[in-house]
């Protein structure tokens, strides 16, 4: 727990400081790979942000060896919160009433996971036949990219409405759901033996391989996507996908069972339903910025 929380902290710190940065750098485009690396690099400010994000994958490492994934991914989720207060604190980012439910729905159905939990039926896999991974994850792939793809597209039009990130955020989402199945993989074959044996499992597995593509594709998509959109939008529909991504079909892959007691498999569908239900429901675009008013001329006074 106490490193899922420390995950939570270093990734809500990261994305905040990445966002930053991004507000003073040109425009950048996942056309434009290269140009976007340079750019980036080249911010002190996003450097720091990355690396509180690498601190953030080590952490979770430690927590895919001591909690179930469901139960994980319900800790991962509750950073939202703090999210949203850094975003407001140091962003000066404000969401919208409607915005601000959704994300109560969202803490709502963390809430309902948590209750689902019993330490003492939960139980952490540690494997999952590779051919039921890449299944899962191959296909999941292809859909975010996609997706992503295809909200560029709408984008350029000319009159459209600014977007808010969700098709952006639920693209990404995808890519880093895989990413967390990879990392839980890779977390199962740390300690099979000594450092030798312990690279030679990873580097046989498919985890190594997934993560690259995710982390490279994730990088350039996310970049861009959190220049364009709020992060405290984009970033929360991005957790929250990936989050439930990685509980349902996570708990399939590795074969961690589901509650056993009626109540608790209650709370845990009901949960992931009431948490797609919302990304569902959120607004996909901005309200168009007020036209300011103009004064009333005063009226001219004629002598008598």
């Amino acid at each position: 727990m106490a490193a899922a929380l420390l995950a939570n902290a270093l990734y809500s710190t990261g994305f905040v400081l990445e966002k930053r940065a991004l507000g003073a750098l040109p425009p950048v485009s996942v056309r434009q790979p290269l140009r976007l690396l340079r750019l980036v690099l080249g911010s002190p400010l996003w450097i720091g942000g990355s690396l509180s994000l690498a601190a953030g994958f080590a952490a979770q490492l430690a927590v895919y060896r001591t909690l179930p994934i469901a139960a994980a991914q319900a800790v991962f989720v509750s950073g939202l919160v703090l999210l949203v207060l850094l975003s407001a604190r140091l962003l000066g980012e404000e969401t919208t009433g409607r915005e601000r439910y959704a994300l109560g729905a969202v803490l709502a159905a963390l809430l309902m996971v948590v209750l689902s939990l019993d330490e003492g039926s939960d139980t952490v896999s540690r494997d999952a036949p590779y051919a039921l991974v890449l299944t899962v994850c191959l296909p999941s792939l292809a859909l975010g990219v996609w997706l992503y793809r295809s909200a560029e597209r709408r984008a350029r039009h000319r009159h459209r409405l600014p977007t808010t990130g969700v098709e952006y955020g639920v693209a990404v989402g995808l890519l880093y759901g895989v990413s967390s199945l990879a990392i839980k993989g890779v977390s199962s074959r740390l300690g099979v033996g000594g450092i030798g044996d312990t690279v030679a499992a990873v580097v046989r597995s498919p985890y190594p391989y997934l993560l690259l593509f995710t982390g490279a594709f994730g990088l350039v998509m996310s970049q861009a996507a959190l220049q364009r959109c709020r992060a405290s939008l984009i970033v929360p529909v991005c957790t929250t996908v990936t989050c439930l991504f990685t509980a349902v079909l996570g708990t399939l892959s590795f074969g961690e069972s589901l509650p056993d007691d009626p109540l608790r498999l209650a709370l845990r569908l009901s949960g992931t339903v009431l948490a797609v239900g919302v990304l569902l429901s959120m607004p996909k675009h901005d309200a168009p910025p007020s036209a300011p008013q103009r004064p009333t001329p005063a009226k001219e006074l004629t002598p008598p």
